[in-house]
């Protein structure tokens, strides 16, 4: 235990993770038993007298969370050469991980869409998120598609298949980010565009609207 203690440290994504497996309190406290725990020996004498829990019931529990694939045991030996159970919570926290990027694309996607309709004073239609999309799939990064948006409705042009041929352009002269497109700029001979030191410099994606 993290200090030996009764007292068990609980972070708010693991109790989120937790609810979305639908966790009976058992398992709830097994795990993060577990979380808090630097011994993950499956100790039954230790777990009853910390989770104040009948056997019976540690090991329907235990027996419940490997059924569902939220941990997982390894066989290993201890320093009296007994083999013992080691608890794994790999397969929870793989979710927890899973479920927190697959947040940061939505949230990434939305501010992306969001801007692109400010700009164009419209709504994107399913052929322009589909666009949209295939860029983000394709690995540009947000700032780099921002700045090519930025490019095209400053000369005017409310058109993804110009901005889609900027990024080209971009990513073939290797340009990943808005700072490349500075720094191409001012190493070009050609004067730097109105536009650059316009927009360029402030942060739109977290541009208040």
């Amino acid at each position: 235990m993290r200090g030996k203690s009764n007292r068990l440290i609980i972070e708010t994504n693991f109790i989120k993770e937790a609810l979305k497996n639908k966790l009976s309190l058992n398992e709830f406290l097994f795990l993060t038993f577990f979380d808090n725990s630097f011994e993950t020996i499956f100790d039954v004498s230790i777990l009853k007298e910390v989770l104040a829990m009948p056997e019976e019931e540690i090991l329907e529990t235990y027996s419940a969370l490997l059924s569902k694939k939220i941990i997982k045991v390894e066989q290993i030996k201890n320093e009296d050469g007994k083999i013992c159970e080691k608890i794994s919570l790999e397969p929870f926290y793989q979710n927890m991980v899973l479920q927190e990027k697959e947040k940061e694309k939505k949230q990434t996607e939305t501010d992306i869409f969001t801007i692109f309709e400010n700009e164009f004073g419209r709504t994107l239609s399913p052929v322009d998120y589909e666009i949209i999309n295939a860029w983000i799939e394709k690995g540009y990064s947000e700032d780099l598609i921002v700045a090519a948006l930025k490019e095209a409705t400053y000369n005017g042009v409310n058109n993804l298949r110009y901005i889609d041929k900027v990024l080209y352009e971009w990513h073939k002269k290797g340009i990943k980010n808005a700072q490349d497109v500075r720094k191409n700029w001012q190493s070009s001979s050609e004067e730097i565009p109105l536009y650059e030191t316009k927009y360029m410099e402030f942060d739109w994606l977290n541009e208040s609207k």
